[in-house]
């Protein structure tokens, strides 16, 4: 039998700091209080420092000599860079499941995209249409097989969030779901490798666009809450 894998302080202390950002419940450009924060969380300071110097690392906070952490904040040609990471991930995971060629994997990916489809129609909700969106590509990663792949896709999904919270507009998403997402899954569907990372290559052109305020799609803002985000307690493990 194998070992069970149990969650450190630091990894449960990280996993909230993650999950803040993401929702916007610690705004990009926001300081990071280290005492009121692991006060609310119910851990020493050490713990959190730990925590918070592995988000520095993964480049979603960012340290200020002499002036603390704040959230990082996405804009310019980092948003370039974003997508230029997430496409080198992505098209790796789209040549392996071409080839596999397996109709559960892409049956749950359209399955997928259905439900992200579902959430935009409804297009009453701006952080639903994103969350979904998100989920379909991590899932597209996770079907690479490649548990480094997933988890750098896990970083990039949140720091793809950070770029959307950061424009100047306000958090933002497409009222319509791109034709791209059918190329993809169609080249995934026929093995066809190349027609599907044409596919990526033209959707996050269009993602970096809008992002920057290119282009003219339909888009739902969203207003984010302006008040200070309360973390619940934790419970710490040794």
């Amino acid at each position: 039998m194998s070992p069970l894998t149990r969650s450190s302080t630091v990894d449960l202390i990280a996993l909230e700091l993650r999950q803040a950002i993401f929702t916007g419940g610690l705004p990009v450009g926001s300081p990071v209080r280290e005492v009121e924060i692991s006060t609310q969380l119910g851990v020493s300071r050490a713990p959190f420092r730990e925590a918070a110097q592995r988000l520095v690392q993964e480049g979603l906070l960012t340290a200020f000599p002499g002036r603390g952490l704040r959230v990082t904040r996405i804009t310019g040609d980092a948003i370039d860079d974003v997508y230029d990471a997430r496409l080198a991930v992505e098209a790796r995971a789209v040549q392996a499941i071409a080839e596999l060629r397996n109709s559960e994997v892409t049956g749950a990916l359209r399955g997928s995209y259905e439900a992200f489809a579902q959430v935009t129609e409804r297009g009453d909700d701006a952080f639903a249409i994103g969350d979904a969106d998100l989920a379909f590509h991590q899932l597209l990663v996770d079907f690479s097989g490649s548990y480094r792949l997933s988890r750098m896709m896990s970083t990039l999904v949140i720091e793809t969030r950070i770029a959307s919270l950061s424009a100047d507009e306000g958090f933002a998403v497409r009222l319509s779901v791109s034709p791209t997402y059918e190329a993809l899954l169609t080249g995934l569907e026929l093995g066809n490798t190349q027609t599907a990372i044409s596919a990526l290559e033209v959707q996050f052109r269009d993602a970096i666009a809008r992002l920057r305020g290119e282009n003219d799609f339909p888009t739902m803002e969203t207003e984010l809450d302006a008040s200070q985000h309360e973390f619940s307690p934790i419970d710490p493990v040794s």
